[in-house]
């Protein structure tokens, strides 16, 4: 008998036996925030009284910090200048647990800077300062000869090329050659994509801006028309840079994840203000980078990153923010999704019937949560506003499929579920039929699978009573959680 489904809570606690190298271009963020309550009488810009100051690691040194934050044991390879705040990235990232030992220190550069005056929680102005001209000399060679190094001792590498002058051509040859002799799991996130073709990536990360620009797109305004176009065109980005998987982040609107021959992923995030999102594309790319690196499929990789980019900007400070592993382990546990309570059922839907929002409901048993079931749930998903996804529990599952099932338990099953962000609710059932749940909810659509027909839904007429709609998705080929336990007991 198969073994029951890994959680991503327990993926996550792996990331502490796992090595992880960062090479990217070190910034270190300021945030100056205050107050604002007059304009200046010299131009028509608000004085803004000043009462906090921070400085944070930025760029790859925020990747970093995040990796060390979720207990990978990381080294960051990067150039700083001399300057006080060069010094303050060594101490902030030291003081974190990352190593800094493979830093080069160049005397005569000036650490990129990148300084924000936010007034009573609105950023009003960027002030970039920092040397970005091409690194070479002793300190490329430096870089080189740390690279080649520190490559074969880690588990993982990750990218992060904000093309601050750091990363040449050089460089990325090593990084190349290196990756050819001894492959590891390499996640390059970075404003030029097209010069890392040959470098043999796993996994790219571009945002929407830097995706619709390799791909040679106009940029769409909304996150929906993002997402249509990116699913026509997205594919080409693999054959473009020659990898396996490319995660492309709408901001802090979740992500689309191609890979070659499945249809694209979808992850969903709680939607916040750009001046939020700060940092959490690199909070995404090292906690993709960890994901694949512990043996995540890139589902389930595009999960946790999406989870942990969401806990950066939800963080209440405007600065940038990483995400802890206590943080990431209880944002996948899902407890928060499931609703045992048909009171509170009620409630819930009924304030989404007064937003108007359209409900999408489905159900199953979902024993060995497979891409089928994550395909149709993510499809489901697109169907509307809100999902809602009923579970049978096991005394319903032995009923309907036997004595041998289910594989999974109940709470098993649901927390794998409720870690996938297309689900906004989940909600157990006892009884063969989600009948009672129906007229609780009386869903805008009932969403069923391929190996239903539309006449023979068994609930379609309730449904069609209650003002709804069937509607039949198909699965993928070749994916049936039966077919699957047959195949693994016949060997």
């Amino acid at each position: 008998m198969p073994a029951p489904v890994e959680s991503l809570s327990s993926v996550v606690e792996r990331f502490g036996d796992l090595k992880l190298l960062v090479v990217g271009d070190a910034i270190l963020d300021v945030w100056m925030s205050g107050r604002a309550s007059r304009l200046c009488r010299e131009a028509p810009v608000p004085v803004v009284t000043l009462d906090n100051r921070q400085e944070l690691p930025g760029g790859a040194a925020n990747a970093a910090l995040n990796a060390a934050s979720l207990g990978a044991q990381v080294t960051l390879l990067s150039v700083v200048g001399g300057d006080q705040a060069g010094t303050t990235l060594r101490e902030r990232l030291g003081a974190a647990g990352v190593d800094v030992g493979r830093l080069v220190v160049q005397p005569t550069r000036a650490t990129p800077l990148k300084r924000r005056v936010v007034a009573d929680g609105q950023l009003l102005v960027r002030l970039d300062e920092g040397d970005e001209t091409p690194l070479r000399g002793r300190a490329a060679r430096r870089l080189s000869d740390h690279l080649a190094e520190s490559f074969p001792a880690h588990d993982a590498v990750l990218v992060s090329d904000y093309a601050a002058g750091m990363i040449g051509s050089s460089l990325i040859a090593v990084l190349a050659r290196l990756q050819a002799t001894a492959p590891r799991v390499l996640v390059v996130d970075a404003k030029d994509l097209a010069a890392y073709r040959g470098v043999g990536a796993t996994a790219v990360k571009p945002n929407y801006q830097e995706a619709a620009h390799l791909l040679g797109l106009h940029q769409a305004a909304s996150t929906s028309h993002r997402v249509d176009q990116l699913k026509r065109d997205g594919q080409r980005i693999l054959s473009l840079l020659h990898a396996h998987l490319a995660a492309v982040t709408l901001d802090s609107e979740g992500a689309l994840l191609f890979e070659q021959g499945t249809p694209p992923y979808r992850t969903y995030a709680h939607p916040a203000p750009t001046s939020k999102a700060t940092g959490a594309g690199d909070t995404f790319a090292a906690v993709l980078t960890l994901a694949l690196a512990a043996g995540c499929d890139a589902p389930a990789a595009g999960e946790l990153a999406s989870a942990a980019a969401t806990i950066a900007v939800d963080q209440t400070a405007t600065a940038t923010a990483s995400c802890s592993r206590p943080a990431l382990q209880l944002a996948v546990a899902g407890d928060r999704r499931r609703v045992t309570d048909p009171e509170q059922l009620r409630a819930t839907v009924a304030r989404y019937r007064q937003e108007r929002r359209r409900i999408v409901f489905t159900n199953g048993c979902f024993d060995l949560l497979h891409r089928g079931h994550v395909a149709y749930l993510n499809q489901a998903k697109t169907l509307g506003d809100v999902l809602i996804v009923a579970v049978n529990a096991d005394a319903s599952v032995r009923r309907l499929k036997g004595p041998g099932r289910p594989l999974n338990t109940l709470e098993d099953r649901m927390a794998v579920l409720a870690a996938l962000s297309c689900i906004d609710h989940l909600v157990a059932f006892e009884d063969d039929s989600p009948a009672e749940l129906l007229r609780i909810i009386r869903p805008d659509l009932l969403v069923k699978g391929g190996d239903y027909r539309r006449d023979g839904v068994p609930e379609g007429p309730l449904v069609e009573a209650l003002g709804g709609r069937v509607e039949i998705l198909p699965y993928l080929p070749n994916q049936s959680t039966t077919a699957m336990i047959q195949r693994i007991r016949t060997g």
